[in-house]
């Protein structure tokens, strides 16, 4: 009977403690990039120091581990992200001035989310915007990071900014009902690949969007594109508007997202302001 009692409590013990690492998984969210949202997360977890005076201290030594195994994380997720067609982090880090300014951005993380359980153990979620990324790789690394697309066309400089009237209003203020709130981009079915820096090409390969074209505070705040997947989530996303142009794909290569010629058109007929705003979203699965 004793033998049926330990036998009990052992088993009791070992279903407590796979429950809890089940709840925690439950609990934990996705790591890597959510294109949608353009953040990149990552979880770091922390035991509690056995050898702490107090529980108070047992539980600060499990904070501090789990956010130095967050920002690990996060450095490791970083380096898997895909830059443009060819290449990811990893890839433009092997530069060391390009790893120092990555490393600097993931240092500046935002903590999302604490768990704290009933161990003191400890998970700690923290973030970076895509855009953070986007914007130290440009304007240094984007003639390195480029590849130019089959039968491409070197894009003209853009042009030098015009003294503007004292009255004139900003871009986001000139966006109106008849060029559309943002760009929709409808590439389902092609295979295309997210990046922190896509291109949008015309039928002969030459860019009509991309990281050139953001303004220098769009390229900190924004980035190029964010992705979902569906036209429903496209149509509801802040970033594009409540009144989107949409345009469809012809082909995606890599990251690169391939116009026809009548939709290649329709963009450049409108020039849209909203394209210096960052305000594009991609439809892809």
């Amino acid at each position: 009977m004793k033998r049926l009692v330990v036998v009990a409590v052992v088993a009791a013990s070992v279903f407590a403690v796979a429950q809890q690492k089940d709840n925690k998984e439950a609990q934990r969210p996705p790591q890597g990039v959510n294109w949608q949202g353009q953040v990149i997360r990552a979880t770091g977890a922390g035991a509690p120091d056995m050898k702490a005076s107090s529980p108070a201290q047992a539980r600060l030594g499990a904070e501090r581990a789990a956010l130095l195994d967050a920002f690990r994380n996060l450095l490791s997720q970083v380096k898997g992200v895909q830059v443009d067609a060819t290449r990811k982090m990893d890839d433009v880090m092997k530069d060391d001035s390009v790893r120092a300014r990555v490393e600097g951005v993931v240092k500046g993380y935002t903590v999302a989310n604490k768990r704290y359980f009933s161990d003191n153990g400890v998970e700690i979620d923290i973030e970076v915007p895509v855009a953070m990324l986007t914007d130290i790789l440009d304007p240094d690394a984007t003639q390195l990071l480029a590849v130019p697309a089959k039968g491409a066309v070197k894009p003209p400089e853009p042009a030098k900014p015009t003294e503007k009237p004292a009255d004139a209003k900003a871009p986001d203020e000139v966006v109106s009902a008849e060029l559309g709130t943002g760009l929709v981009i409808d590439a389902r079915g092609l295979k295309l690949l997210p990046a922190l820096m896509p291109r949008v090409l015309d039928d002969a390969g030459k860019p009509v969007y991309s990281v050139d074209s953001l303004s220098p505070e769009a390229r900190k705040t924004t980035g190029v594109a964010a992705y979902v997947q569906s036209l429903e989530e496209a149509k509801k996303s802040m970033k594009a508007g409540d009144k989107p142009l949409v345009v469809k794909a012809a082909k995606a290569s890599g990251s690169d997202v391939l116009l026809s010629a009548d939709e290649a058109k329709k963009l450049a007929s409108a020039n849209p302001p909203f394209l210096a705003l960052g305000k594009v979203v991609i439809v892809f699965n």
